[in-house]
């Protein structure tokens, strides 16, 4: 049992606990938390006065382990430009763990990361969120799937125009996701067909299994969308299909916010900290997710790792804050707000009993850039410590789920 006691704890659902502070966690999980609470014997205490103790930090749009930095072409394996409709790809089965973008993530207090296939495919594939701490992909899974990958604007265009094919405009990129949704459509008309007839049972089509959850309301597409035009064609197909959509992205979501917002789609907003690299890209400011998320729409931040290195997660809530996004908003953007959006808040998020134990612990205010991580926790189990709490290393499980 482990005691986090006497630091500002900042719960990310509307509490803050600074005098007497105890965060008591047991078996990965959070059991306790508050104000002069007692504490038990076992407990092992960990002091963190003049410490901000906050939930790990949650990147809610990443390629994590799918793109590594260094192994260009060996470690890139986000997309499968072969085809521009591929719904059946997951991303469970390119996850390296080996990634050193794990080990930046959690020494950044990152311990959540969705992450899957890139833009290059109308239809990319299966996303999941999983912790940036485990042994293998597998016991890192949070959620799997999250969502399935589409893609507007230039990246598909450009992919298949230089192979002379299909999508070369944005309008044959909408066709081919209307056509990948009404052929799924069918398909399980003819399931449903075949309940009270096997003979009528059409032929497996795993492109069409994956994207049944879609249809049926259970998953979401995360739609890649910059432009606003973009954005509504996403806007204008989910209404069609009346599906879910998350967009990601959303560069321009600042110009029709209220379109988001009045359908209760939310934003994953970024990566803002990158240059203008291509003309979608024109009118990227960090003040869109302040302007969308007082608008009324869900924002969360991204790196979109590597394009942005996943440890300045937290630096683009800084940045956002310095363009009029409101400070309790910003951190929420970069810990509650992506949980809810992933479906994930009730393991993840905040620090709440009964939820997982990811806990950072900083030295300063978490929007103060100067601020550095000196603990994490990742299901109660320390996964990075320095400056005073170097000592803590001791604890560690010796069977570690660092593959490090």
């Amino acid at each position: 049992m482990l005691a986090l006691i006497n630091g500002k704890i900042l719960t990310m659902d509307g509490h803050l606990y600074e005098r007497e502070s105890v965060l008591l966690i047991e078996d990965g999980r959070i059991v306790d938390l508050g104000s002069g609470r007692s504490l038990p014997p076992e407990a092992q205490l960990v002091d963190a006065s003049n410490r901000y103790v906050l939930p790990g930090y949650i990147d809610a749009h990443t390629h994590v382990g799918i793109m590594e930095e260094i192994y260009r072409v060996e470690g890139d394996d986000a997309n499968e430009t072969s085809d521009p409709v591929t719904p059946h790809m997951r991303a469970i089965d390119a996850i390296y763990m080996e990634d050193l973008a794990f080990q930046d993530a959690v020494m950044a207090g990152v311990t959540t990361v969705m992450t899957g296939p890139g833009s290059a495919n109308v239809i990319g594939g299966e996303s999941l969120v999983m912790k940036t701490y485990a042994r293998t992909v597998d016991e890192a899974i949070l959620k799997n799937p999250v969502g399935i990958k589409a893609a507007m604007g230039e990246n598909p265009k450009r992919v298949y125009g230089d192979q002379k094919k299909a999508p070369i405009t944005r309008m044959a990129t909408a066709a081919l996701l209307r056509e990948a949704l009404v052929n799924a459509q069918t398909y399980c008309s003819k399931l449903g067909r075949s309940k009270d007839d096997p003979s009528k049972r059409p032929d497996r089509d795993l492109k069409m299994e994956a994207l049944l959850p879609v249809l049926r309301g259970e998953l979401p597409l995360l739609v890649h969308a910059h432009r606003s035009d973009d954005i509504m064609t996403a806007l204008r197909i989910a209404d069609e299909f009346n599906i879910k959509v998350s967009i990601q992205h959303a560069t321009e979501g600042h110009k029709i916010p209220g379109e988001l917002a009045r359908r209760g789609v939310p934003a994953v907003v970024g990566p803002s900290l990158s240059a203008r690299i291509k003309v979608e890209l024109k009118d990227r400011t960090f003040a869109t997710p302040g302007i969308m998320a007082r608008a009324g729409v869900k924002v969360a931040l991204m790196t979109d790792h590597p394009v942005i290195p996943v440890q300045y997660l937290p630096l683009t809530a800084v940045l956002a804050v310095r363009e009029g996004m409101d400070e309790d908003e910003a951190l929420r953007a970069i810990t509650i707000n992506p949980a809810e959006i992933l479906g994930v808040a009730d393991r993840v998020g905040s620090l709440r009993p009964g939820k997982d134990a990811d806990v950072v612990v900083l030295t300063g205010h978490p929007l103060d850039w100067r601020t550095k991580v000196e603990l994490v926790l990742v299901d109660g189990e320390i996964a990075y410590a320095s400056g005073a709490y170097t000592g803590l290393q001791s604890l560690v499980n010796p069977s570690s789920r660092s593959p490090r």
